[in-house]
């Protein structure tokens, strides 16, 4: 049986917080970050550790001094390119927005993004799929990407999921 712990990664610039940040590349906020958490996290033992790509990931395990695989395939779900980094304030401002597409999560979904939930589901599946089997595993990723991950490995539906997970916080699984 293996032991996947998922690890949100450490908090962004206070004025990155609560955006769109799908796969704009943002740095992580050292100033913000609980050193004692950090400690705890260091403790752990892990047979292998995936990242994804982005910096906002490596550079939480690079903080730990940890050695990963990179993998873009954990990603956050990618936002259309004229919300990528933007607040829910800074959308609903702008000339596209249209109150209608706050009716359902379908709506929302297809307004905000450009990758699919389907291809999400895809491009994360993949990744879970690949993973070595009786291994102790670390996976750095997006906020996004660990509720899409609790959907799938629950049974439960992603859209109707209100599982979130904070910075620099993880969760297991048994699989």
């Amino acid at each position: 049986m293996a032991t996947i712990t998922f690890l949100r990664h450490a908090p962004l610039a206070k004025e990155n917080q609560k955006c769109y940040n799908g796969h704009i590349d943002l740095n992580i906020d050292i100033s913000l970050i609980d050193f004692e958490q950090i400690k705890t996290i260091q403790k752990q033992k892990y047979d292998l550790i995936y990242s994804s790509d982005l910096k906002r990931c490596t550079q939480t395990l690079d903080l730990l001094n940890f050695s990963y695989k990179k993998d873009k395939r954990l990603r956050e779900i990618k936002f259309k390119d004229e919300f990528e980094g933007k607040s829910f304030d800074e959308i609903s401002n702008m000339p596209s927005y249209d109150e209608k597409y706050l009716a359902s999560f379908e709506s929302w979904h297809e307004f905000i993004a450009q990758e699919s939930i389907k291809e999400y589901k895809q491009r994360v599946n993949s990744f879970l799929n690949e993973l070595p089997k009786n291994s102790d595993i670390l996976v750095c990723s997006h906020g996004g990407t660990i509720k899409l991950i609790h959907s799938i490995l629950t049974n439960t539906k992603y859209e109707q999921s209100r599982y979130s997970i904070s910075y620099l916080e993880t969760i297991n699984f048994k699989i």
